[in-house]
Order: structure tokens, then C-alpha cells, then sequence
């Protein structure tokens, strides 16, 4: 990969074509499983699949703490108000960090010789007989497939967001 052109090819390219039936646990870890497609670029025909797991870590909680410490001097009375809201509504402003890693080591991968439609169609049908809950069948560019992978993690953090959001509030911990 040769830079950021490589970078927004591979997330165009990238195709989540079955995300896990969950989401991102709130209060632990999850791990999810893919299987991630893509066509060689030197072999007609050919078509590498990579499968492994990736987990998410349970999301933190991230306040923005120490607003108080602000000084609002030569703002005049806006400034004051501002830092009295920024005080009030510190609670808005929480965020949610997000980790994930994968082992690359862990990540078996071999050619079939079959079009990518065909290898793609045969991933879905297992998931359909086989109902596996936890895994992603993606489709992507082959050099820059890590990308592709990155994508999906950042798909599942967006799908997962508001959940946890609410778990926490219903826990009181927002």
C-alpha cells in the first residue's frame, strides 16, 4: 500500500456483506470471528480467504473532567455563563474509547480457485446452516486488507454505541 489513495480505495472497496447477529458487549470483552474475502490481483480465479478473531474490548468511559479548572477571565459574562453550562452539562460531553486487538499470527488464510462470488455464496450458506452469532463475512481489497478489517471494527463500534450508551445510563454510570 502506497498511501491514503490505498487507504480510501480499500475502505470503498470494503464490503461487510454479514455483520455478527451482537454487538459490542457493554460490561466485557467480545469476540468476534471473520472470514474476510478477497481476489488476488496476479491470479485470474483466485480468491484468498482469511479467517480469524478479533475481540473488543469492553468500552471506557471517558469524562471530560476538570472543566472547572477553566478560566473564563476577559470573556466577560458569556464566558462565565459558558463555563457554568460546561460544568452543568459535563455528563453530554462523555465519550465512549473503544479498543479491539487481533493476533495476526492467529490468522489462517488460504486460496480457493473459484470466483469471489461463488467462495462468498458458499461463506453465507455455512453461516445460514451453521448460525454462528459472532461471525462477519467481509469482503475486501487483498493487499490492503487490514484496512478492510479496520473498517469493520469501526461499522461495529458505530452499530454498538447507542446500547451501550443506554446500558450505562440504566446503570447509573452516566
Amino acid at each position: 500500500m502506497d498511501g491514503v489513495f490505498d487507504i480510501q480505495y480499500a475502505l470503498e472497496m470494503t464490503q461487510v456483506l454479514h455483520e455478527p447477529d451482537r454487538r459490542i458487549d457493554t460490561f466485557g470483552t467480545t469476540q468476534f470471528e471473520f472470514q474476510l474475502v478477497s481476489e488476488l490481483m496476479d491470479t485470474v480465479g483466485a480468491v484468498r480467504v482469511r479467517q480469524g478473531k478479533i475481540e473488543a474490548q469492553k468500552p471506557l468511559i471517558m469524562r471530560p473532567d476538570g472543566f472547572s479548572g477553566f478560566d473564563f477571565d476577559g470573556f466577560g459574562a458569556g464566558g462565565a455563563a459558558f463555563g457554568e453550562w460546561l460544568t452543568e452539562n459535563a455528563h453530554r460531553l462523555t465519550v465512549l474509547k473503544y479498543g479491539f486487538s487481533f493476533k495476526r499470527a492467529e490468522v489462517e488464510e488460504h486460496i480457493v480457485h473459484e470466483s469471489i462470488e461463488e467462495v462468498t455464496g458458499k461463506l453465507l450458506d455455512d453461516i445460514r446452516v451453521n448460525g454462528n452469532p459472532m461471525r462477519a463475512v467481509i469482503q475486501g481489497v487483498d493487499d490492503a486488507w487490514e484496512i478492510c478489517l479496520l473498517k469493520f471494527t469501526v461499522e461495529m463500534i458505530e452499530k454498538s454505541h447507542g446500547i451501550n450508551l443506554f446500558d450505562f445510563k440504566r446503570r447509573g454510570l452516566l
